[in-house]
């Protein structure tokens, strides 16, 4: 009964250090993905810090490749010093993961506040040109949306004002409408949404992906230390096991 429950334990481990080898591709895909996203929604957003839980996430991916390595080689050793090492790693892993769940929760909550005191001073700074970082930022955001609230912002930013027309940017044209100019006198041809609404969600669902990530795999490594445990358990209770695993016989 104690050798099929060490045989399990050791397959699943095996097997949980094959997923944790696919886990590491993944974590480094959320962690560029959050990268990549912030970089598109970087001037609405000026806390730089949120951009920690995507380097932690980074950092374990790569080092689950390790883990991996270091447990299928000790599972398959079955090696005492191998597999402690294995558990010691994982459970600094497990606790990098809950810091990293943390902090995502810490950040999402802070969202909306830093994209409310940020994003009038982009609207502010939009001239309409493609070389302005800011007037691209707008730009792209406004695929989905139009204003701050809704269109009838732009009447109280510097654009307006100086652009005299009478109109907001053609990016505010919903795309299936070719005819939109950006005119007010149309409004039915221009996102009602706010952008503001918009990015908030979409920086909110980034942080909630971190979350989900690093709980998930989170929840994984628990049961390869587990599955490790039972293992390094057995050994230690049972010289005869010892014996059997190391080639040895008794004095």
């Amino acid at each position: 009964m104690g050798q099929c429950g060490i045989t399990s334990s050791k397959t699943v481990l095996v097997f949980l250090n094959l997923i944790f080898w696919a886990a590491a591709g993944i974590l480094c895909y959320v962690g560029a993905y959050v990268f990549i996203t912030y970089d598109d929604y970087d001037h609405f957003f000026e806390d730089v810090y949120t951009l920690i839980p995507a380097v932690i996430i980074i950092a374990v991916g790569a080092l689950l490749f390790i883990i991996g390595l270091i447990g299928c080689c000790a599972t398959v050793r079955e090696s005492y010093c191998g597999l402690t090492s294995f558990v010691v790693i994982l459970l600094l892993v497990f606790m990098t993961e809950v810091a990293v769940v943390v902090l995502g929760y810490i950040y999402r909550a802070k969202v909306e506040n830093e994209v409310n005191s940020s994003i009038m001073k982009v609207y502010d700074e939009y001239n309409g040109t493609n070389s302005n970082a800011q007037s691209r930022a707008i730009d792209y955001v406004q695929r989905q949306c139009c204003g701050i609230h809704n269109y009838s912002d732009w009447q109280h930013t510097r654009w307006y004002e100086k652009s005299k027309n009478n109109s907001v940017p053609i990016s505010c044209c919903k795309s299936n409408i070719g005819t939109c100019t950006g005119s007010l006198t149309h409004p039915e041809a221009l996102y009602q949404e706010g952008c503001e609404a918009l990015v908030v969600k979409k920086l909110q669902e980034i942080m909630m992906y971190v979350i989900w990530t690093a709980l998930t795999f989170a929840a994984m490594q628990m049961l390869g230390m587990l599955c490790a445990c039972v293992v390094l358990c057995r050994r230690s209770r049972d010289p005869a096991y010892e014996l059997l695993v190391t080639g040895g016989t008794y004095a």
